[in-house]
């Protein structure tokens, strides 16, 4: 019996040893590995820090798509006073990450430091690399980070996480990411005494942007920017009567999961932050304004002699062209410069400046992106001479961002009434102004489509299609005056009948094509053919199915 005892003891005293090993192994051997983890915790999005709220797009199914959420990614850390050799780690690291060994080596300059953090989103071949090394004081462990599935899709909407040049905390910076950064970031937790307050994570936001017409929009600005060899271009997708924002994209663009590969340029959004003059686009809300004032009708006619001189300047027509004796309509459908200040001058300066400013044109449209700069009429007040409302008139002279030149012809899609253009999936319409009457709004409209179907190249078989072109000259900011170059827009909606979108496509400093229509026409066409049997939208033209 005392026997069994002992051998008992014996079993409990082994136990205990192992037990004791066990121990030394957890808390000296590794205890600075896993102090430097709970330390990388608690700085770098640890158990104080929330989680991220994740990033959705939908379908035409109402189908959440998510486009921005939290992976972990393999990082490499040291603890370097468990680093035995510093030249050899130095050395190895500078050369698997092909980085300079004076930066490697700050990570080193204080031999009691608990925690270096070396390499982020390690590749698995580096991964491997550090493993087999087996270097004292060098690990690999798992950080969650910021992950956009669809790399480049929608970058200038959705911004990036990341540090900044002021401080080294993650947080969203541009697009949505910042706009919406506290909602999305949550609050950290923090230490009281012997008391941990738990962090509260951020919230999922679900956004309006149509992840397949943002695709196919990507897609075809692309090949129209490679195929007229232009510099970049914007497109935006905008259901006429709600303002909701379908699609929104911008070139040059970058990956959001690599972006320090990028110029900072490339991070501002030209949809909301960059104006430029539109051009002939304008003459559609010179022509709403005349109508709507009783000024002129559509049958109205002037005789065009080509040009038109105010003071010691002259006005001509695109290629000095001369059209003779016109109507309204053929003004818009010929894109007549001198038709446009024709207009104009009916309605006088005064009354063209307070049609511009119900359009929404002296302000920012209120979308929820950072940045967004207000349109420039700055031309047209104190006493501005007669030339530069003659010039406004058909899009010369004043600058607009694309968000607020589609919003300003959107009104005339929506039977003259002005909505603020939301991005949010619980944000509900919001009408700003009634700009013009529907009467008015449904002339322009038929106006629109008489040029539409007159030119051909935007008709979209058995649709009726309303739209305007604009080709401006950039203007010469050393100088004074106009550049060689240009910018092309179109902006279109279909049905006309029934607008069910519109779409805004620019391409800036073409090479290829000298007009919009042989540039930004045949794209719009491409991406509404696409909307319109992504939605089975039925037609509304059934005598034109053979249009081409």
């Amino acid at each position: 019996m005392r026997f069994k005892f002992f051998i008992f003891i014996g079993v409990v005293f082994s136990l205990f040893l192992a037990l004791l090993a066990n121990l030394y192994q957890l808390q000296i051997r590794k205890g600075y590995l896993y102090a430097a983890r709970a330390e990388s915790q608690v700085r770098l999005a640890g158990f104080l820090e929330p989680k991220r709220g994740a990033i959705f797009f939908t379908d035409r199914h109402n189908n959440k798509i998510p486009v921005a959420l939290n992976k972990d990614f393999p990082v490499v850390f040291a603890v370097p006073r468990q680093v035995t050799d510093v030249p050899r780690v130095v050395d190895f690291l500078s050369n698997l990450f092909s980085e300079d060994k004076d930066v490697i080596s700050k990570h080193f300059v204080r031999s009691d430091d608990p925690y270096e953090l070396i390499a982020t989103k390690v590749s698995d071949s580096h991964v491997e690399a550090v493993r087999e090394a087996d270097l004292a004081g060098v690990f690999v462990d798992s950080q969650s980070f910021r992950f956009y599935p669809f790399s480049e899709l929608a970058a200038h909407f959705l911004g990036f996480v990341g540090p900044s040049s002021e401080d080294n905390e993650l947080r969203g910076r541009y697009g949505v990411e910042s706009y919406y950064d506290d909602e999305l970031r949550g609050s950290s937790g923090e230490i009281k005494g012997a008391k941990i307050v738990e962090p509260v994570d951020g919230s999922d936001i679900a956004f309006t942007i149509d992840r397949d017409i943002q695709a196919q929009a990507e897609d075809i600005l692309s090949k129209t920017i490679e195929k007229t060899k232009a510099t970049g271009g914007t497109v935006i997708v905008e259901e006429p009567f709600t303002g909701k924002i379908l699609a929104l994209a911008n070139r040059p663009t970058f990956d959001p999961n690599n972006y320090a590969k990028s110029p900072i340029s490339y991070f501002l959004n030209p949809a909301v932050q960059s104006i430029y003059e539109p051009g002939s686009v304008m003459k559609v809300m010179t022509m709403s304004g005349a109508i709507e004032s009783g000024s002129v009708a559509a049958n109205t006619t002037y005789t065009d002699t080509g040009s038109l001189v105010v003071g010691p300047d002259k006005i001509t027509n695109a290629e000095n062209a001369v059209y003779g004796k016109v109507t309204m309509t053929e003004v818009i459908e010929h894109s007549i410069n001198t038709g446009a200040a024709f207009a104009m001058k009916a309605m006088g300066s005064d009354t063209f400046l307070s049609f511009l400013k119900k359009f929404g044109l002296n302000e920012k449209t209120g979308i929820s992106l950072p940045g967004e700069v207000s349109t420039n009429l700055k031309t047209l007040y104190k006493n501005a001479p007669e030339l530069n409302f003659v010039t406004a008139s058909f899009g010369q002279g004043i600058a607009v961002t694309p968000i607020s030149l589609i919003s300003a012809v959107s009104a005339i899609a929506n039977d003259g009434v002005l909505m603020k253009p939301f991005i949010r999936v619980d944000e509900k319409p919001t009408v700003v102004r009634k700009v013009i009457s529907k009467k008015t709004a449904d002339t322009v409209t038929d106006m629109m489509a008489s040029a539409v179907y007159k030119a051909k190249i935007a008709q979209v078989p058995g649709y009726t299609v309303a739209g305007k072109t604009g080709t401006a000259q950039i203007p010469n900011f050393s100088t004074g005056g106009y550049t060689k170059e240009f910018i092309h827009t179109f902006v279109g909606f279909a049905p006309a009948s029934d607008p069910k979108f519109i779409i805004l496509f620019k391409v800036d400093k073409p090479q290829v094509g000298a007009l919009a229509g042989l540039t930004v026409v045949p794209a719009f066409r491409e991406l509404a053919e696409f909307i319109l049997s992504y939605y089975a939208i039925p037609p509304d033209a059934l005598n034109n199915l053979g249009t081409q």
